[in-house]
């Protein structure tokens, strides 16, 4: 961590001041160039009038730290205080092209007789000649010699922030490694204690949900085995009594009956397990559709219709034709698990109403019976896997304990809301609201 935040503070150094130099030399090369041209042009319309009273004599009297050149209308030059004689013709330089078009010219440019970068500066005389006068680039930038000192300075600036950023990070660094995770209290560091105790508040969160989803964990263990054992045991027991002749002719049939049934249980037992460790995982295929509950919840009613005869409840399905996105053999299950449940736990000739509606929420399926109803201390447990409120009835009726199980799961697999409404007695009605 030490070096990242050094590596990250010297790279936005070095940046911070590389750009900086080049908009500084930039600007200072601008602005020398700038006055260079205004002083090259003031000591021009100098000379210009000294040229007018005194000649070429006044030229030659003037200092030679600049390139003073006099050209005529043609181009031809009259005098040059550097290169003296054989000078070819200047009246196609841009500078003094300018001059004779607008009576002033500007150019920076390599000198054909010097061999540098120049700057030029060209005014147009009363008789319609041109002076111009230049100065080597060079002697420009010279102007740029203190701006070197400056550059060291923000050279060394740059190292000495560079060693204390790195004396920073280090101090950054040192209370996060001396942290006290099991007493935030003994931090030194009162700024840290909120980070630390959130910290704490998170280990001691995750130790009880370890805690918790372990506890299931076993309880789940230990549900299955023994809801496992018991067909098994019966089927077991009938087959060793077959086996060993114990069973009169007559009273076979009866004992198939009976393993027979509790084979369908041990089968429907591990079907709910695989299901539910399916929803566990995600590992439904994601065969999402358009699936119409009204006629889900029709084919649903007529596959559990003898059951229901057989119970003397009646069934009925309400409301209108509803489609919601999702799994369509999975919704089915968990349809099939609520009425299944619905038929189950109700009285002689009592009913079992479906509803499909619209709501303010969404798409609803309810289902709504009029059996023996939850106890309301025992409603928050009912969707807990081999949750029973009556045991013994459960297992005279042949449940798993896993229905509803797999309907909360299911309902969370499609973002759905269950809830529950019962009283003692009274029936009970589930509602699933599968959002818009």
């Amino acid at each position: 961590m030490v070096k990242t935040i050094f590596r990250n503070t010297f790279l936005v150094g070095i940046v911070v001041l590389i750009l900086c130099a080049g908009m500084f030399f930039g600007i200072q090369i601008t602005q020398s160039v700038t006055s260079a041209h205004e002083t090259l042009r003031r000591e021009a319309v100098y000379a210009e009038k000294g040229l007018h009273f005194a000649g070429t004599d006044y030229l030659a009297s003037l200092e030679k730290d600049d390139r003073i050149t006099w050209i005529d209308k043609n181009g031809e030059v009259l005098y040059d205080n550097r290169t003296g004689e054989g000078i070819p013709n200047q009246k196609d330089d841009p500078e003094v092209r300018d001059a004779f078009e607008t009576g002033e010219g500007h150019s920076v440019r390599k000198s054909g007789s010097v061999g540098e970068r120049t700057v030029y500066c060209a005014i147009r005389c009363a008789d319609g000649t041109v002076l111009r006068l230049s100065r080597p680039l060079s002697a420009v930038q010279q102007t740029l010699t203190s701006v070197t000192l400056l550059l060291c300075i923000l050279v060394l600036m740059l190292l000495i922030s560079i060693v204390l950023a790195f004396r920073a990070a280090k101090q950054i660094v040192k209370p996060i490694n001396e942290m006290d995770l099991d007493d935030p209290a003994a931090t030194p560091y009162p700024e840290l204690k909120p980070l630390l105790q959130r910290i704490q508040d998170q280990s001691l969160t995750i130790r009880e949900e370890t805690d918790q989803r372990e506890q299931m964990r076993r309880e789940f263990s230990a549900n299955v085995s023994h809801e496992l054992k018991t067909p098994l045991t019966s089927i077991s027991g009938f087959a060793e009594l077959m086996s060993q002749g114990l069973v009169p002719p007559e009273k076979i049939p009866e004992f198939s009956g009976d393993i027979y049934r509790e084979s369908q249980r041990l089968i429907n037992l591990v079907d709910d397990i695989m299901r539910l460790s399916k929803l566990d995982e995600n590992a439904v295929p994601p065969d999402w559709e358009d699936v119409d509950l009204y006629d889900l919840a029709s084919d649903t009613i007529d596959s559990l219709r003898p059951a229901a005869e057989k119970q003397n409840v009646s069934l009925r399905l309400m409301g209108e034709h509803l489609s919601v996105k999702g799994i369509r053999r999975l919704l089915g299950e968990m349809v099939y698990n609520l009425c299944d449940n619905a038929i189950k736990y109700n009285r002689p000739g009592g009913s079992v109403t479906v509803t499909v509606a619209s709501s303010g929420e969404g798409t609803e399926i309810r289902v709504a019976d009029t059996g023996i109803g939850i106890p309301k201390d025992k409603q928050d447990r009912v969707f807990e896997r081999f949750y029973r409120v009556d045991k013994s009835h459960s297992r005279e009726l042949g449940g798993t304990g896993l229905g509803l199980s797999i309907v909360k799961h299911g309902a969370q697999f499609h973002g759905a809301q269950i809830r529950l409404e019962s009283d003692l007695d009274s029936g009970t009605v589930i509602t699933l609201v599968f959002p818009k």
